[in-house]
């Protein structure tokens, strides 16, 4: 399967929010025609009804290639019945939703169904994403590869080797977006503490990190040596990363905490 099979069977996107309209427009912007694709929303945007030739809140076609689950969590209950008639179709069937295990799936549409779990994250927006995949054994290497297709529209991908790795990836980069943020917030507080204008700070603070982060994913260096690169001996630099880096309550065991935090939240949210 690929994605001249997405084309000319469909695909099934459920639920079109934030998530689901960032790898929509990866799909169109990839060639993917709006006429391939079946979207159920009950609250469709004004972009979605503006597609034209997008299959919005139709019937659906009997045999898609893909169906792609981009539901909230919350919703998966009434949300996954009405997918039970594709199962025999030979779907591949693909999920976003945080914290659903593929078991819960395989509960409703039967085991031999080809089921993906994938954990993108929120920088899928704008298509700088990075995404876990984990198919269940009845996913092949075709559907596998169709699944990193589809998902490589909103940014990187990776796969994982087994389905309980999936809760540190959660904690780490589905989650972590917000850490970065909340350092962007509390970077630019500090500067306002040492008597910058709040506009200044926020911008330096947000040209610092989405800057490192660059440089971070670009250079030939490890970020261990970039930090080194950028810390002179009893400078400045170094003052400040006496502290991030205290073993007590320094970065490293503060980071390690949060982490484990959202881990622990992500395997209880899946039972």
């Amino acid at each position: 399967m690929d994605m001249n099979d997405v084309s000319r069977r469909g695909l099934v996107l459920l639920g079109c929010g934030k998530m689901g309209s960032a790898m929509l427009q990866g799909w169109l912007d990839g060639g993917l025609s709006a006429a391939s694709v079946w979207v159920l929303d009950p609250y469709p945007s004004d972009w979605l009804v503006s597609l034209e030739g997008l299959h919005l809140n139709a019937d659906l076609p009997t045999e898609p290639a893909v169906v792609l689950i981009a539901v909230k969590p919350q919703m998966m209950g009434e949300a996954l019945p009405a997918l039970k008639p594709l199962a025999a179709s030979g779907s591949l069937f693909i999920s976003v939703a945080a914290g659903t295990p593929i078991s819960a799936y395989e509960a409703v549409l039967g085991a031999q169904s080809a089921i993906v779990r994938v954990m993108p994250n929120t920088p899928a927006a704008i298509g700088k994403g990075i995404t876990a995949l984990i198919g269940n054994a009845q996913v092949d290497e075709g559907g596998m590869a169709l699944a990193e297709a589809l998902m490589s529209a909103v940014g990187q991908t990776v796969r994982l080797s087994d389905e309980s790795q999936m809760d540190g990836v959660t904690a780490v980069s589905g989650s972590g977006p917000a850490y970065v943020f909340h350092l962007i917030e509390t970077l630019a507080a500090a500067g306002v503490d040492q008597g910058l204008s709040e506009d200044l700070a926020m911008q330096l603070a947000k040209a610092t990190v989405a800057g490192a982060g660059a440089l971070a994913e670009t250079a030939a260096e490890d970020p261990a040596q970039l930090r080194v690169n950028v810390t002179s001996p009893g400078g400045t630099t170094a003052a400040a990363l006496d502290v991030l880096m205290d073993e007590g309550d320094g970065f490293p065991a503060l980071l390690k905490r949060a982490v484990n935090a959202a881990a622990e939240r992500s395997r209880e949210l899946g039972k």
